[in-house]
């Protein structure tokens, strides 16, 4: 099979996958059954029951993965509808998500070290609530494990988004705004997709929570690492 055609037949699965995950979602809606989560179990499934190499599966998953920056793009949009509202909240949730950027590196540093990982788990660990461009880049200046940040990436990304309902009902969090500044500044591109199903205000405040989280951790992470390391 040539490399085109193994490129389509992954694409063409990932997409299967994911609307069967969508359809999941909306019989039994729980915290559980999000696409996201979902639909990479059952592809990891595919792949180890199929004994297909990762790269293998790639050389589609490559071509989707170059849809990340139109993705991210056309979340321009919602935010051009929602502009007057995010103009009257500017300082609240700039604040609110550099002390959460704060509060997350904080303690993520510190509860690995208080668990005793290795420095490099510690520094591969540290930038976990970023997107994945950024994290990678903070890891690799920290002396990280490039590969190992994406992980814990994915992990704060799907963590956030499965335990957001259960943390919003805890503490009574019931405004878009607030529940968009958690979703973006702790669970980055993955949380913000959830927040726009929600609704496009939510939505929005995650996309703008999300970059400037990625801006104040690039900035603050060698600082607090220089302090509690």
């Amino acid at each position: 099979m040539s490399k085109f055609a193994i490129g389509v037949v992954a694409i063409v699965i990932t997409i299967v996958v994911y609307f069967l995950a969508v359809k999941l979602h909306r019989k039994l809606d729980y915290p559980f059954t999000v696409p996201v989560l979902t639909s990479t179990v059952l592809i990891i499934i595919l792949l180890l029951s199929f004994r297909i190499p990762y790269e293998t599966y790639m050389v589609g998953g490559g071509w989707i993965e170059k849809l990340l920056g139109p993705a991210v793009v056309a979340l321009a949009y919602p935010l051009y509808q929602q502009r007057e509202t995010l103009k009257k909240l500017t300082a609240p949730i700039l604040i609110g998500t550099s002390c959460g950027a704060i509060v997350g590196v904080s303690s993520g540093l510190l509860l690995a070290k208080w668990a005793g990982f290795e420095e490099t788990i510690i520094y591969s660990l540290t930038p976990k609530s970023v997107t994945t461009p950024v994290a990678m880049a903070v890891t690799e200046s920290l002396g990280g494990t490039t590969p190992l940040a994406a992980v814990f990436v994915m992990i704060a990304g799907i963590g956030g988004v499965l335990m957001s309902s259960a943390v919003f009902q805890l503490f009574r969090i019931k405004h878009p705004i607030g529940r968009g500044v958690g979703m973006g500044g702790a669970s980055h591109a993955i949380g913000t997709a959830s927040a726009m199903e929600s609704s496009q205000l939510e939505g929005s405040v995650s996309t703008i929570a999300m970059i400037v989280s990625a801006v104040v951790v690039s900035l603050i992470t060698p600082l607090l690492v220089s302090l509690y390391m």
